[in-house]
């Protein structure tokens, strides 16, 4: 204990490290899977701020990209979009998020 004390005295965070909340942001990663019109699955995270609790809006978000994919009209609900975790986002990803409200990763069966 008292070496880790020595430490934090005496070794400063370079300024290019530092962590301040105007860089950072947390997301809401959704864990979504749709069954695309060929049968086949589709699966991508749909990823909101965290204090997005709007689960329509978040829908809504996984609507406009699956329309985009040529797959709209599919079902997208609780059953097929759920809140898997929640973890910082990266500086594109925060970027996308801050543009449009939301951003897209996809997984599998998305093209």
């Amino acid at each position: 204990m008292a070496n880790s004390s020595i430490l934090s005295k005496t070794h400063a965070v370079p300024a290019s490290l530092s962590t301040t909340k105007k860089y950072k942001m947390k997301i809401a990663v959704w864990d979504t899977y749709v069954t695309k019109k060929d049968g086949t699955l589709m699966h991508f995270d749909i990823l909101v701020p965290d204090d997005m609790n709007d689960t329509k809006l978040i829908f809504e978000h996984g609507q406009n990209y699956l329309a985009q994919k040529g797959q709209k009209g599919q079902a997208l609900t609780s059953k097929e979009c759920s809140l898997c975790h929640i973890e910082e986002a990266t500086p594109e990803i925060k970027q996308s998020i801050e543009a449009r409200g939301y951003s897209i990763i996809e997984m599998e069966g998305c093209n």
